[in-house]
């Protein structure tokens, strides 16, 4: 079996895998998100292709230094139905205005995860969810803003689905797990192909 590597530092992919009974560790990629998305931007690529493109950075970035491990990188990106896309919020003032612009609208998350072993991608999936988020009053969003920043600052469009982010939508078309970032169900057909994980 090999040694897994998470190459992402958020608590909520790694409670995925900790409920899933995988063993791993987890390691920050310290690759610049930012500059890294907008040298790809500029490639026009697809929302869905940006998600994928930044999930292998990063999980490859880990692989370099780690050739005998399976990295597991992962990103998600958003995408406004109007072909806008949001990052995460660097403010609450920012996520306000994000929340605004998500009201009433419709988006799309789009959650890769890419397996990269002896620093070559091995295995790619890309799950992606639509999601309605509802009318939000401006008292509302102050309030909501106000009580979970601690939380969603890390969140791209300002929400954990498991908490009171659920509060924003009205009808969401996919997988529980992607929207978390994580696309499990995949990831562990995967493992079990490998004989990572008993099948």
């Amino acid at each position: 079996m090999s040694h897994i590597i998470l190459a992402s530092t958020s608590s909520a992919r790694r409670q995925i895998l900790e409920n899933a009974g995988l063993s791993f560790d987890a390691m920050a990629p310290m690759v610049d998100e930012e500059a890294l998305k907008l040298g790809l931007e500029q490639e026009n690529l697809s929302p869905r292709d940006l998600a994928d493109a930044l999930a292998e950075a990063k999980a490859l970035k880990i692989s370099a230094k780690h050739p005998t491990a399976l990295v597991l990188g992962a990103d998600q990106v958003l995408a406004i139905d109007d072909g806008q896309l949001l990052s995460k919020a660097e403010s609450p003032e920012q996520a306000r205005e994000q929340l605004k612009m998500l009201s009433g609208k419709s988006h799309r998350l789009f959650s890769a995860l890419v397996a990269a072993a002896a620093g070559i991608p091995v295995w790619r999936h890309v799950g992606v969810v639509r999601l309605l988020v509802r009318p939000l009053s401006d008292e509302f969003i102050d309030e909501y803003v106000d009580r979970n920043w601690d939380q969603i600052r890390y969140c791209v469009g300002c929400y954990q689905i498991e908490g009171e982010g659920a509060q924003l939508f009205t009808k969401i078309e996919g997988d529980h797990f992607d929207i978390m970032g994580m696309p499990l169900l995949p990831l562990l057909a995967f493992l079990r192909e490998r004989k990572e994980i008993a099948s």
